[in-house]
């Protein structure tokens, strides 16, 4: 073999070596998560990397995909290779232990505040000096008003409004039946059902449809942040639901992909103060104390329920309330 071919094999090897030590050196995570957390996350998974670089010498992207919180799910389930799912709803999260154990099944141990870094709740966005006088959960069901929510059916945002509306009836000492009637006409104000969070904020704010938005109280201050309050402004109700968003790792997707060590530490970050301060920014309700001390003026205070506490549990609120042929269902169709 002559010197040439040896310099050019020689070459080539370092080559390969050098493209094996950045796959190596480079890893990327996707997060299947709801539409109205996007903005946090694209600040969130800068900052991520940044600290991920800093103790290890290796680069991470974060990549994101969005959209409905069950969609999401449902797409992780039928494939969509997610290394982490951050949710707005544990059944949703649930769907992906049942389905072929994806998650863990104790991915609620696994993290602080069973797995979820922040919290949030739903409150009414509404035209700017609320010229309908919407204050409180009874006024929803008022002949003629628009009220404006995405889908309960494939929105966690949707299935949070309306387990808020029947759960202020039921905080009230009122029955099943009185609060199915109060959804009942609640529902019956509603124009257009919406995928989405994101989808029913253009549908009130762009194409001008309905008196009020039911969301959640980060998309609430964004839209009032963004569009001006000149427009719009929010109005708290005297008791909403508490809208916790948990979070897991996609166990059998990291592990095939390699990336289980950088989706763990993911999720850790948002527990961080770093982490957290980056979810109060955002409107989001974050769970270390001092941190959400910092950010007061940013979260009245607000009386809230947790669905376990008030409505059972999720195993059997869920299905009880959403499945096909449920509670919604029915009155929806029955409207």
């Amino acid at each position: 073999m002559n010197t040439r071919s040896l310099t050019l094999r020689s070459l080539l090897a370092a080559a390969i070596a050098s493209l094996s030590f950045g796959a190596a050196a480079q890893s990327t995570l996707l997060n299947a998560s709801y539409d109205v957390s996007r903005e946090l996350y694209k600040d969130v998974n800068p900052a991520f990397g940044a600290a991920w670089k800093a103790k290890t010498g290796k680069d991470v992207t974060v990549n994101q995909s969005h959209g409905g919180s069950s969609k999401q799910a449902m797409s992780v389930a039928a494939g969509l290779e997610a290394d982490v799912v951050t949710m707005n709803q544990s059944t949703d999260i649930d769907i992906l232990v049942e389905r072929g154990g994806l998650v863990a099944a104790d991915w609620r141990d696994r993290y602080p505040h069973q797995a979820t870094p922040y919290t949030t709740t739903s409150v009414f966005l509404v035209r700017k000096g609320n010229p309908k006088n919407i204050k409180d959960w009874a006024d929803l069901a008022r002949p003629g008003l628009g009220v404006i929510v995405p889908n309960p059916k494939t929105s966690g945002n949707g299935r949070y409004t309306w387990l808020a509306a029947w759960g202020s009836v039921k905080a009230q000492g009122g029955s099943d039946a009185d609060a199915q009637a109060f959804v009942s006409k609640v529902f019956a104000n509603v124009p257009v059902l919406d995928g989405g969070g994101r989808g029913a904020t253009t549908t009130f704010t762009q194409r001008d449809v309905g008196d009020v938005l039911v969301t959640f109280e980060n998309e609430a201050a964004l839209i009032a942040r963004e569009l001006g309050a000149d427009k719009f402004e929010v109005v708290y109700p005297s008791i909403s639901i508490d809208a916790s968003a948990p979070v897991a790792v996609v166990e059998s997707v990291a592990a095939k992909r390699g990336t289980a060590a950088e989706a763990r530490a993911y999720l850790d970050f948002l527990f961080s103060e770093d982490g957290q301060r980056i979810i109060a920014k955002h409107y989001f309700r974050p769970r270390s104390e001092k941190v959400l001390a910092e950010f007061a003026d940013r979260f009245p205070p607000i009386k809230t329920f947790k669905v376990e506490e008030l409505l059972g549990p999720w195993k059997e609120v869920h299905p009880k309330h959403f499945a096909d042929g449920g509670l919604y269902d029915k009155t929806v169709v029955n409207r």
